[in-house]
């Protein structure tokens, strides 16, 4: 599939610049999930059955892309319950900014609280930015693993995963990478835990994510919440409660939904059949076009510019006199996007079109007529 060809898949409206909070689903993930509904409203003869598939399916994508077996892989409904099992499975320090998305913060801060297994180490960053060179000046001896986010949720920063892994030696790294997956060609085999929610760059909807992990993680991490579903027996386990599984089926509580399992997996068979590397270069493209449109207008960027520094996302600041300036061109245009903290988010994906740009360019024009009358 080409990147065009990709891009047509989809029927979001011009105007759409927020993939960073919600990425609409493609026409082939609709259907798959109308199709796999309306067998579930018929129950025709052994419909029902064929539902357990989608596991099996969904697994296997994500281990394409990633690079894992499908055996250390997990379906989990997002990547806030995904981080969950990976915190409160963990014993020792783990090191984090108190900057990233809340999902990484709550489960290393809950997972302290209740179990007292986990010490967080709170680090001082650049602007939220974790970069080898800071973090390796803040781990300790009690430091057993390190959790990042591939792409920061505020300002748009590729996290440098390689060098991250080479300072901090055989402790654990996690990734929080639902603001990148399926756009930025990481380097995957260096981390140990990849939790990731499908809503948002893969577009898969709500409800979607998954958990990766590598052997070394399993081998540290302890199942806390692990369900019925999540042993090795098959059938249903009744008079008698095994043991978890030794894989990473072990992070779960019940039966997943097949329906959500067939809209990731997918929205995931998509992107492996274009590429990420074309994908993450559209990406970038779109997103350094609205970097040019910001620079033209003198709105301040706040974002990388370089492209090893970040993926899709654009964050420009105003003037706090005019945030609510540029939030009502923005409105008045139809353009989508993100206002938080007094900044603007755009997030672009590979179907940004010229004409959602100059949706853009034209709340630019209002609001810079606005601002100097």
């Amino acid at each position: 599939m080409t990147i065009d060809e990709y891009a047509a898949g989809f029927d979001a409206e011009p105007g759409y610049l927020d993939y960073a909070r919600v990425g609409p689903v493609s026409r082939a993930v609709e259907a798959e999930a109308g199709a796999l509904l309306g067998q579930l409203a018929k129950a025709r003869f052994g419909t029902i059955d064929s539902f357990q598939h989608q596991d099996a399916r969904v697994r296997g994508a994500v281990a394409r892309l990633t690079g894992l077996r499908d055996d250390q892989v997990a379906f989990q409904p997002d990547t806030s319950t995904a981080l969950m099992h990976a915190l409160f499975g963990l014993t020792g320090g783990v090191a984090l900014s108190p900057a990233e998305f809340p999902s990484l913060t709550f489960a290393a801060q809950r997972a302290s609280q209740t179990l007292g297994s986990v010490t967080p180490l709170w680090l001082q960053t650049d602007h939220g930015h974790v970069t080898p060179g800071e973090l390796r000046d803040q781990l300790t001896s009690t430091t057993v693993a390190v959790a990042v986010s591939l792409v920061d949720f505020r300002t748009g920063y590729l996290v440098d995963l390689e060098g991250i892994r080479q300072v901090i030696g055989d402790r654990l790294l996690i990734v929080d990478a639902i603001q990148g997956f399926g756009v930025v060609d990481a380097p995957w085999s260096v981390a140990d835990i990849i939790a990731c929610g499908g809503k948002k760059w893969l577009r898969a909807g709500y409800g979607t994510g998954f958990l990766g992990l590598s052997d070394r993680a399993l081998d540290h991490l302890t199942p806390v919440f692990s369900g019925w579903s999540a042993t090795d027996d098959d059938g249903v386990p009744v008079d008698a409660v095994p043991a978890p599984s030794a894989s990473a089926r072990a992070f779960g509580v019940t039966h997943p939904d097949p329906i959500a399992q067939a809209r990731l997996a997918t929205a995931l068979e998509l992107v492996e059949s274009v590429g990420v590397v074309p994908l993450g270069e559209r990406v970038r493209e779109r997103a350094g076009a609205l970097i040019a449109l910001a620079d033209e207008f003198g709105l301040a960027v706040e974002s990388p510019r370089a492209d090893a520094e970040r993926a899709g996302i654009v964050v420009v600041r105003p003037a706090a006199a005019h945030l609510t300036l540029l939030t009502a061109s923005l409105h008045n245009h139809g353009v989508s996007a993100t206002v938080r903290d007094g900044a603007v988010r755009f997030s672009a994906h590979a179907g940004t079109s010229d004409e959602t740009l100059d949706m853009v360019r034209a709340s630019f024009v209002s609001f810079a007529s606005a601002a100097t009358v």
